[in-house]
């Protein structure tokens, strides 16, 4: 670790020789277009050019070569049951940082993480990730900051048709068709994927399915887009290898590969469509959203004699304007808009797969959210910009649970949770400043108010002290940021550095020591750190980046009750670490043009130990381990196609990025933990014909 974390500082912060012109980059997140040198925020830009160069397979390990991000990955396969964190929320990074495709919410109101595999690297145009901001946009769920994932435009004029494939280890196979067509002013996209592993666990083989079209007709002023896909994803779930030393159980070592749930498994069906319509009217921009999402999900939990039917659907509204202004002799950007989603979710629940048509309980559940919100970019002279938002939500919650004695599984004991109801209001607020210290150099401060709604598993997955089903709306959670950062800029190069401190209130998640284990609000929390990051051009050949992120999540102060059959009593948790965070995260990358069609290509990612999830009270020894992981992909450029070879996890590490820890008597000295792939090497090819 301390050798990854001067080969970084090294890389980053060594002054470059050579010196390459950049452009302007624009980002959409922001609701409008927006240039990134405008605003007061610590903001990246993945580009196509960098999807390329990278060996990332799937879209959470592309994320992971960036300052600041880390994933908890269960299996290593195409990115299924994988989180994204950023900024050290741990287990919770996935409710906390808010995931957009095409400026559209696909953070889901459930504790599933998104489904990655339904948006191939290959037809990814950039990914935009903005730290720290976005509550005032977007509201519930962008504590952390905001991932807007940005595909390809079917507005490029002509004709292009491209095919994808790729060959890899544990029988991997993946392929893309993908095919547009621009004249004038309408523009088509389509593709059709497939992807095929056996995985590197028994019971972990995943078949990926995705099709998507989109369509947008620009006249005049107005445009018109409208966006389809579906997916539809089966999966092996092989669970933990579990450990106790008190029992010499080690499942880990005596076959790391093996499958302590050998008939789970899962299926995902999941169907989206929208509508945007953009006018321009003078200087204003109008732009009014109509979006649906509907996923369904089986699962068959044999161990614990458990399988259900989830199905989750969700309608959004989401008009807005930009006005620009003068007013008082300043510059005025005026953002403001309207959010309406509703969200259903209904569950089927039951002891076996085929009962599920009649289940004993089925849960039903739905969220309401309304909102306002406004934000004003200023420009306060030539060389300074202010920031200034805010923004009104509320939601309203309604869940309940039928049980069906009459059902084939009912056994006379299942209970009913019963029902509940509840309205919640929140605002978030941010102020921020970005001045222009000279040429090259930029610094920026914001200040800001987040939030975070419960979600329909915290809601509906709750046992009473007496370990009946119950049902709850917890307090929404509350965070204020504050942060600043230096930017310096010259030609292709470029170095930042910022520093940050997130306070957390009422933050939502599961109490694992308190009898009848269920949702609650955590003890008041702190996440503070530094970020550093860069690239240069070391030779005109050769281009370099790095990145350093030190975090400090801790509990400010509080206390979990415990129970009689957890392991422990009043267990305090005041300036104990945040599961899953690592305090030190070191990434450093190259990209070497071998000769004018070759190039080689390298990422080291390198992460510090971690405390496991379920030891909020750090009285747990075993930690995760700190790993390091590195990639090479080779790759050659033909007239009409491109062939590269990957090898991923070059130095076979044994790994895991998540472990989790028992609390129960007796098994308080036993966790789980969830390897992850050995050296893969892949072959692909990509044809183009425009």
């Amino acid at each position: 670790m301390r050798f990854a974390i001067s080969m970084a500082a090294v890389a980053a912060f060594a002054l470059p020789v050579y010196a390459q012109q950049e452009d302007s980059v624009v980002v959409t997140a922001t609701r409008f277009s927006e240039d990134v040198r405008r605003l007061p925020a610590s903001i990246s830009v993945i580009t196509a050019d960098d999807i390329q160069k990278s060996a990332a397979r799937t879209l959470p390990e592309l994320l992971q070569e960036q300052a600041g991000i880390t994933m908890n990955d269960f299996f290593g396969n195409n990115g299924s049951s994988t989180s994204v964190d950023l900024r050290g929320f741990g287990v919770t990074g996935p409710q906390n940082t808010l995931i957009l495709l095409d400026g559209r919410r696909i953070t889901d109101f459930d504790l599933t993480s998104v489904q990655w595999a339904a948006i191939p690297l290959v037809g990814v145009e950039r990914v935009e990730i903005l730290r720290g901001t976005g509550a005032v946009l977007y509201g519930d769920g962008a504590s952390a900051g905001v991932i807007n994932i940005v595909t390809r435009s079917p507005l490029k004029q002509g004709a292009a048709l491209q095919v994808f494939g790729r060959l890899a280890s544990l029988n991997t196979r993946e392929g893309q068709l993908y095919g547009s067509y621009a004249g004038g002013n309408f523009g088509i996209n389509a593709s059709v994927y497939g992807f095929t592993s056996d995985g590197y666990r028994a019971n972990n083989r995943n078949e990926q399915h995705n099709s998507a079209a989109n369509l947008r007709w620009a006249v005049g002023n107005t445009t018109l887009d409208l966006r389809f896909g579906v997916d539809k994803q089966d999966l092996g779930l092989p669970g933990a290898r579990r450990i106790q030393p008190s029992t010499g159980l080690d499942e880990y070592t005596a076959n790391r590969r093996g499958a302590q749930t050998p008939q789970d498994y899962a299926s995902r069906d999941g169907s989206r469509a929208g509508l945007a319509l953009s006018q321009v009217l003078g200087d204003a921009e109008l732009s009014v959203g109509l979006d649906w999402r509907e996923k369904l999900q089986i699962s068959r939990f044999v161990q614990q004699v458990s399988a259900r039917n989830d199905a989750l659907s969700a309608l959004s509204l989401t008009p807005r304007a930009r006005v620009p202004f003068q007013l008082g002799g300043l510059s005025h950007r005026l953002t403001l808009g309207i959010d309406w989603h509703s969200w259903r979710y209904d569950s089927r629940r039951d002891s076996a797969v085929q009962n599920l048509g009649q289940p004993v309980n089925r849960l039903r559940a739905t969220q309401r959210t309304q909102a306002f919100y406004v934000q004003d970019l200023i420009e306060l002279g030539k060389a300074t910009r202010l920031n200034v938002g805010w923004r009104g939500e509320q939601a309203r919650f309604a869940a309940s649970d039928a049980l069906d004695v009459t059902a084939p599984g009912f056994l006379g004991f299942q209970q009913s949770a019963g029902s509940t109801r509840d309205t919640q209001n929140q605002h978030a607020w941010e102020l921020g400043v970005r001045h222009d210290l000279g040429r090259e150099y930029t610094g920026y401060a914001r200040a800001g108010r987040s939030f975070r709604f419960a979600n329909v598993d915290e809601i509906t997955s709750e046992i009473d002290a007496a370990f009946n089903p119950a049902l709850q709306v917890l307090r929404a959670q509350r965070a204020r940021t504050v942060e600043g950062g230096l930017e310096w800029r010259s030609g292709g190069h470029f170095l930042r550095a910022g520093v940050f401190r997130i306070d957390v209130t009422d933050e939502i998640h599961l109490d694992p020591f308190t009898t009848g284990v269920g949702n609650t609000n955590l003890p008041p929390s702190r996440r503070q750190g530094l970020e550093l990051d860069g690239r240069g051009q070391a030779t005109p050949g050769l281009r370099l980046t790095a990145g350093y992120a030190y975090t400090d999540a801790r509990f400010r102060e509080g206390v979990m009750p415990g129970g009689a059959l957890t392991i422990g009593t009043n267990l305090s948790v005041a300036g104990k670490r945040v599961p899953l965070v690592p305090q030190h995260k070191v990434n450093a990358g190259f990209s070497w043009d071998i000769g004018s069609k070759t190039r080689l290509s390298g990422a080291l990612t390198a992460v510090s130990a971690q405390v496991m999830d379920n030891d909020e009270p750090n009285v747990f020894g075993p930690r995760i381990p700190a790993y390091a992981v590195a990639d090479l992909k080779l790759a050659h450029e033909f007239s009409i196609a491109r062939v590269a070879l990957t090898v991923n996890n070059l130095f076979d590490s044994n790994y895991y990025s998540y472990a989790i820890r028992g609390q129960f008597v007796p098994n308080t000295d036993r966790y789980g933990v969830y390897p992850l792939p050995g050296r893969s090497v892949g072959l692909s090819a990509e044809f183009k014909m425009e």
